[in-house]
C-alpha cells in the first residue's frame, strides 16, 4: 500500500468506532490544550512584567535605607541612618554617573472631590518623576522647585483617579482633599495602558515631595531616591558612587556596614522574569504529564484494536501484506489518533487562552513555537505508544489469525 492508502484505512478504522476513537483522543486533546494554555499564561505574565519595568523607567537605580546585618542577625532599630533631604542634596551635588535623583514618598490615601472619595497612592516627589517613569501629561502643567520649595499644594492625578472621581468634568483647577488637605489639581496623566500586580500606574497622585513629607505624612525622612544613570554601561560606577557618598553622610566607619541598599531595575527584571520562566516551565511540566498519560490510553485501544482485528490481519496477510505494511498501518493508525487530538487540543488551548484574556483579564501571550512543540509532542506520543501494538501485530501468525474467531 501507499502512504495514501494507509491514512485512507487508518480513518476508516477510527471512524468504524468514533465513540471509543474520540474517548481516546481525550487525553491527547487536554494534555496539548494544557500545555498551550500554560505557556500562553506564563508567556503572558513575562511580557506584563516587561511592560511593567518598562512602564516604570529603564536605568533606574533605587537607593533606600535598610538596617545593617550582622551575621545573619538584624541589627536594632534605632542603628538605622533613615535617608533624608540632606543625603538627597549630596547626592544630587556630588554624583556624576546619573543625571537625575529624586526623592519618593509614597502612602495611600482617602482623597475627596465633592460627594465622591477614592482611595488612591499618594506619591510625594520632585519634578522630574515623570520623565523617570515615563508619564506624558494629558492635560494641565507639571510642578515646580518653586512648589516644593514653598510646600504648595498641587497635585497631579492619574486618570483612573480623575475616572472615579470626576466622569466627564476636567479635573484641571479643581479642588480635591487628600486626606483634611485641599489640593489644587493641575494636571493629569495620560494613561500608561499597564496595570495590576503590584502597582496600578494610573492611580497616582502626585505632590511635592515637602508637601508630601511635612504635611501629608508627617515625615522627617524620605522613602527612597530614584537615580537615573546616564548610561547603562555606567550602573556599577554609580553603585560604587552612591555607596561612598552616602557612607560618608551617614558617618559610616570602615568596619561598619551600609545602613542603606541599592537595588537597580535590571534586578527586578531578571528576578522576575526568572521567576515567571521557572514558574512557566513547571505549568507546561504538569501539563506533559497529561499528553503521557494520553499516549498509555493509545496504546491500550490500539492493544485491543489488535485483539479485535486479528482475523481482518490474518486476512491482509494472506493476500500479500508484509509484516512492515501491518506494522506501518497500526502506527499510522496510532499516530493519526494522536495528530487529530493534537489538532483539536490546539484549537482547545487557543480558545481557553483567548477567554481567560477576554473574561478573567489575564494577560496571555500565544506563542507558535508552543503550538509546533505540542503538535511535535502529539506526534511522538502516537509514535511512541504505537510501535509495540504494530509490532504486536505485525508478529501474528497468519494461519492463527485466520483461524481467529
Amino acid at each position: 500500500m501507499n502512504w495514501g492508502e494507509f491514512f485512507s484505512v487508518s480513518f476508516t478504522s477510527l471512524q468504524a468506532n468514533k465513540v471509543r476513537s474520540m474517548l481516546t483522543m481525550l487525553g491527547i486533546i487536554i494534555g496539548v490544550a494544557a500545555v498551550i494554555t500554560m505557556i500562553s499564561l506564563g508567556q503572558g505574565a513575562k511580557k506584563a512584567v516587561a511592560d511593567r519595568l518598562e512602564a516604570l523607567g529603564t536605568n533606574l537605580l533605587y537607593i533606600r535605607s535598610g538596617a545593617p546585618h550582622s551575621r545573619g542577625v538584624r541589627m536594632a532599630a534605632g542603628s538605622i541612618e533613615k535617608l533624608d533631604e540632606r543625603d538627597l542634596k549630596r547626592l544630587r551635588a556630588e554624583c556624576v554617573t546619573v543625571d537625575h535623583i529624586i526623592p519618593e514618598i509614597r502612602g495611600s490615601r482617602q482623597i475627596v472631590f465633592g460627594n465622591k472619595n477614592w482611595n488612591s497612592s499618594v506619591i510625594g516627589t520632585s519634578p522630574e518623576y515623570l520623565e523617570l517613569r515615563n508619564y506624558i501629561l494629558a492635560d494641565g502643567q507639571n510642578f515646580t522647585e518653586q512648589d516644593i520649595n514653598g510646600m504648595r499644594r498641587v497635585a497631579i492625578i492619574g486618570p483612573k483617579v480623575k475616572e472615579n472621581l470626576f466622569g466627564e468634568i476636567n479635573p484641571v483647577g479643581k479642588t480635591i482633599r487628600i486626606g483634611r488637605l485641599r489640593f489644587e489639581v493641575i494636571g493629569i496623566t495620560e494613561p500608561k495602558g499597564v496595570s495590576g500586580g503590584w502597582m496600578d500606574f494610573d492611580d497616582i497622585i502626585l505632590i511635592p515631595y515637602s508637601t508630601a513629607q511635612k504635611r501629608v505624612f508627617g515625615l522627617d525622612n524620605l522613602n527612597r531616591f530614584i537615580a537615573r544613570v546616564k548610561d547603562e554601561s555606567m550602573v556599577q560606577a554609580a553603585y560604587i558612587e552612591f555607596e561612598k557618598i552616602l557612607r560618608k553622610s551617614h558617618r559610616l566607619r570602615p568596619d561598619k556596614e551600609n545602613d542603606f541598599y541599592i537595588e537597580s531595575q535590571s534586578d527586578f527584571a531578571s528576578a522576575r522574569q526568572e521567576t515567571t520562566e521557572t514558574f512557566t516551565y513547571l505549568l507546561a511540566g504538569v501539563a506533559l504529564v497529561s499528553l503521557f498519560v494520553g499516549g498509555i490510553g493509545i496504546m491500550n485501544i490500539m492493544l485491543v484494536s489488535v485483539t479485535e482485528r486479528t482475523r481482518e490481519i490474518g486476512v491482509r496477510m494472506a493476500v500479500g501484506a508484509r509484516r512492515r505494511d501491518i506494522m506501518t498501518q497500526f502506527i499510522m493508525e496510532s499516530v493519526t489518533l494522536s495528530l487529530l487530538g493534537g489538532l483539536i487540543g490546539i484549537l482547545s488551548g487557543i480558545g481557553a487562552a483567548y477567554l481567560m484574556t477576554e473574561f478573567m483579564g489575564w494577560t496571555t501571550l500565544i506563542v507558535p513555537g508552543a503550538v509546533v512543540l505540542s503538535f511535535a509532542f502529539a506526534f511522538v506520543v502516537g509514535l511512541f505508544f504505537g510501535i509495540y501494538p504494530a509490532r504486536k501485530a505485525s508478529m501474528l501468525d497468519p494461519i492463527e489469525a485466520l483461524r481467529w474467531e
